[in-house]
């Protein structure tokens, strides 16, 4: 059974549909881009993607077009069907695991990652004194047990 992983962009909004079963399952356009450029563009290879349950219905608000996310997709294979009385073939996956990315700000860019302050600065130590091994035992109390 193939697999694949990797960082891959949504094509559309994430659909939610109950079966008749009462089971729900969210369907995925999801892109990835490989290869060589072509140009200044690289090539992007499209998937169709679904998930089932509890999770598909929970995650599907995050899932909306544009937005990057890490997939793991399982079972991927070829799929062919009929388009304009021609056969056509699509690849097609189950998703197994997803990874949230950043989330996107009002204006539609990613977010920046958010960064640690930085750490103050050190002060210099003074040099050692001459005649002193700069090794540091010379000011340790002579009474420590160890």
């Amino acid at each position: 059974m193939a697999k694949m992983y990797g960082l891959m962009r949504l094509g559309r909004d994430a659909e939610v549909k109950t079966l008749p079963s009462g089971k729900q399952v969210a369907n995925l356009s999801l892109a990835y881009n490989y290869g060589q450029k072509e140009g200044d563009v690289y090539p992007t290879q499209w998937i169709d993607a679904a998930f089932w349950g509890e999770r598909a219905e929970k995650l599907a608000p995050y899932l909306v077009k544009g937005s990057l996310h890490c997939f793991t997709l399982g079972d991927v294979h070829i799929e062919e069907y009929e388009k304009d009385g021609y056969a056509a073939f699509k690849l097609a996956a189950r998703v197994d695991d997803v990874e949230l990315g950043p989330k996107r700000d009002s204006g539609g860019s990613d977010a920046p990652p958010q960064r640690r302050p930085a750490p103050a600065p050190r002060q210099a130590q003074a040099p050692a004194p001459r005649g002193s091994t700069g090794s540091g035992f010379d000011d340790m109390d002579p009474d420590i047990p160890f």
